[in-house]
């Protein structure tokens, strides 16, 4: 199986980060507040489950939080669990 090239763009008016793959949108939402990037949704139609969209998404929405110097606090489940199998994203873990 040949997996699709996954292209994520950050979507500032949004406030979120999308991947447009096969026809569908993928996303990762957040809220920004005085540093902190709270992360409220992430998903990821289930025709396209499996495929390591989700984790392009976080791994994007992270690696934006780190250049800004922002914190990340995960509300969202699947973001909590990318940071915990990422140890070297932990440190932008809000307190």
């Amino acid at each position: 199986m040949t997996r699709t090239p996954i292209t994520v763009t950050h979507n500032p008016a949004a406030s979120r980060f999308e991947a447009q793959v096969q026809g569908h949108l993928a996303l990762c939402e957040y809220r920004l507040r005085d540093g902190v990037v709270t992360f409220t949704h992430t998903e990821v139609p289930a025709a396209l489950e499996g495929q390591g969209i989700a984790g392009a998404l976080v791994a994007a929405a992270l690696a934006w939080c780190r250049a800004q110097g922002f914190r990340a606090q995960p509300l969202c489940s699947y973001v909590a669990q990318y940071m915990k199998r990422h140890p070297e994203t932990l440190d932008l873990m809000a307190a």
